[in-house]
């Protein structure tokens, strides 16, 4: 069985359901993107998640969250830690964030060497993310992209950046080109990538990665078009337009999602970004990060 794996970091969200009212769930970033993996790849395909949890009942209880969505836990406990959480507001379509995060287990996913090497040996195609690397000490980083570089996998990276994250702007700079050099498909969106390195073009930021080593480049651009890069040269694929975009929560998520999974099943980029841009469309239009019933007919 082929195995695609994400690694990062899963929270307990609260997203408000009325004056008073949260609902529980259970995501973050590479988290969804193996979700919206486990729904676009074939059964043959093994999708696992891997973090640090707990010993506790919400880590339990986050874990049989996985088995339940079909992804496979591939954790490491770590006693008198817990999992983050994070509390949603909505305006307009576009969510803000209030987050608890200081005893997250995830934050020491990458103090374990041993436990990386094993998690990535059997995988096919590994995912992570900015937010994977910025939650980890800067020593930590280095472990996991060391750990990344010497698997056997196609590595994929989201840069997905969160400032506040970060130690500053210069950790921030480092930490995406060490996460790039780690990977052979990097996956930018521009709009962060101008505010950060003030690329002017996505050509611009194609090259920045391509430096760093990346074969395959999607830049995403919000309603405008993607900027995809292959060794065989750079293509736009136009967007087709939305007529309203409820919640933009995890767009470049499950684009991250069905581009990997065309790759893994032999698409060509340019039809796997286009397949990824369709499903990242009807995502978009609907509440919340997980959203199962775009799924009636065939993800893929």
């Amino acid at each position: 069985m082929s195995r695609f794996l994400c690694i990062g970091e899963c929270m307990v969200e609260l997203a408000q359901t009325g004056p008073d009212t949260y609902r529980r769930g259970f995501a973050g970033d590479t988290f969804n993107t193996a979700w919206y993996a486990r729904r676009c790849l074939p059964e043959s395909w093994d999708v696992s998640y891997a973090t640090a949890v707990g010993t506790d009942a919400t880590s339990a209880e986050m874990t049989a969250f996985m088995k339940a969505e079909r992804v496979t836990p591939a954790l490491r406990e770590i006693p008198d830690r817990t999992v983050g959480l994070y509390m949603i507001a909505t305006e307009g379509g576009e969510r803000s964030f209030s987050y608890w995060r200081s005893n997250s287990a995830a934050r020491l996913l990458g103090e374990d060497t041993e436990w990386l090497a094993a998690t990535f040996a059997q995988a096919e195609m590994i995912h992570f993310s900015g937010i994977t690397l910025a939650i980890l000490a800067p020593d930590q980083r280095s472990r996991l992209c060391n750990a990344l570089r010497s698997s056997r996998a196609t590595v994929s990276f989201d840069t997905n950046l969160r400032p506040r994250l970060w130690e500053n702007e210069n950790a921030m700079k480092r930490g995406l080109t060490q996460g790039a050099s780690a990977a052979s498909i990097v996956l930018p969106s521009f709009d962060e990538e101008t505010a950060l390195f003030g690329d002017a073009t996505p050509e611009h930021t194609i090259a920045r990665y391509r430096e760093a080593g990346a074969q395959i480049i999607a830049v995403k651009n919000g309603a405008s078009a993607l900027t995809l890069a292959t060794p065989e040269g750079i293509t736009e694929i136009a967007v087709e337009p939305v007529e309203k975009v409820v919640d933009s929560t995890a767009a470049g998520d499950s684009f991250a999602a069905r581009f990997l999974a065309g790759l893994a099943q032999n698409e060509t980029p340019q039809e796997a970004a286009r397949a990824a841009m369709a499903l990242a469309a009807k995502v978009i239009c609907a509440p919340g990060a997980l959203v199962p019933d775009i799924f009636q007919g065939d993800p893929k």
